[in-house]
């Protein structure tokens, strides 16, 4: 298992961008996403296969948010800073919206399917 307490996510609305005819990852996007890629590399993370990702959400402020928009650009970081090859390997994607801290965060919990119904089997 593997747990990351990441920055905030943009919400999907921020990112992505409509260049012209070309839809890009906005500014915002491809910060937080090297950001990721930055806090993985120093794990030495190796990818997982059939996974079960658990996200607490804590937003930044008390404003309105639907937690669903948070979700595309962390798995999006997550792919590319090397936690799986491909985001359609999640079977188990959980999130939970928490109280709002300074600055907000995510907490990240990552295990392999197998891991998980392990666990199950050993709590009945």
């Amino acid at each position: 298992m593997l747990e990351l307490e990441l920055p905030y996510p943009p919400s999907i609305n921020h990112y992505w961008r409509r260049v012209g005819p070309r839809t890009l990852i906005s500014r915002e996007g491809r910060r937080f996403r090297q950001r990721v890629m930055a806090i993985l590399a120093a794990f030495h993370i190796r990818p997982l296969a059939n996974l079960a990702v658990h996200v607490k959400v804590f937003p930044p402020d008390r404003r309105r948010r639907d937690i669903d928009n948070v979700l595309k650009s962390l798995l999006d970081a997550l792919e590319h800073g090397g936690a799986f090859h491909d985001d359609s390997q999640v079977t188990d994607l959980r999130a939970k919206k928490l109280r709002p801290i300074a600055g907000g965060k995510v907490i990240v919990r990552i295990k392999g399917t197998e891991e998980q119904n392990a666990e199950s089997r050993d709590h009945m």
